[in-house]
């Protein structure tokens, strides 16, 4: 194998990874065969049954991504009972139902806090053990086309996920062959984010949409899985997934 070869995934990290996407992200991973670590503030029934499904290949946590410390604590259990990390899918995040000017400094704060900022804590975790274990490994980004597009109600979201597409990009080229960092900004949902937008904003989305519906986890599940377990070289890219509205 080339020094240049990134090896796909064994064991993914996934934060947020308890209901609608980071749901279907952790099951499809696991159908995949990779072992899973996913942690969220709440573990729902649903996540519960999946650690029943994929005994010995699954560890769930309830921990809020903004704690590092419960952070560092779950990455060490999840690695003594899984063997060590190196994928890690950063899929936690809050959303935003407000104009800007009627967004409390406390809910930018939070948010920034929430989607950005902690994200690169977990990311700095992640990579540091991974590099003192002499791993090379990958990383997804789940970030938006709010990013790329402007969405009214969503300035601080979009800020934040811009800001991970440069991170990802930046850790691409700054661990130089050690990983494969890559962000995938989905669409808008039919329910979750969506809901800010209004149904007529919605249905302007759908009809400018050259596949006539919104972003659905089905979509975007097999490009993550893609980007940590084929061999690629794709690094470095943010891939949109949204049936072509953002062209």
């Amino acid at each position: 194998m080339s020094d240049a070869v990134i090896p796909p995934s064994s064991v993914v990290l996934v934060s947020g990874g308890s209901r609608g996407l980071g749901l279907a992200i952790v099951s499809g991973l696991l159908a995949e065969g990779l072992k899973v670590a996913a942690f969220a503030r709440t573990v729902t029934p649903e996540l519960h049954d999946l650690a029943d499904k994929y005994e010995g290949k699954l560890h769930i946590g309830s921990v809020d991504i903004t704690d590092i410390a419960a952070c560092t604590a779950f990455i060490r259990e999840a690695e003594d009972r899984l063997g060590p990390i190196d994928g890690l899918v950063n899929n936690a995040a809050i959303g935003q139902d407000s104009l800007h000017v009627h967004t409390s400094v406390d809910q930018i704060e939070k948010i920034v806090h929430t989607n950005l900022t902690a994200p690169l804590v977990l990311t700095r975790l992640f990579l540091r053990r991974m590099l003192a274990k002499g791993l090379r490994g990958r990383l997804v980004n789940v970030t938006s086309i709010c990013a790329q597009r402007g969405y009214s109600g969503l300035v601080a979201y979009s800020a934040t996920k811009g800001g991970m597409d440069s991170a990802t990009r930046t850790i691409a080229r700054e661990l130089n062959g050690r990983i494969l960092a890559n962000a995938v900004a989905p669409g808008f949902f039919a329910s979750e984010m969506s809901a800010v937008l209004g149904q007529t904003q919605l249905d302007q989305i759908t009809r400018r949409t050259p596949t006539g519906h919104l972003t659905d986890p089905d979509d975007v599940v097999p490009v993550i899985r893609m980007l940590l377990c084929e061999n690629t070289n794709i690094n470095g890219q943010v891939l949109e997934v949204d049936g072509g509205a953002s062209i």
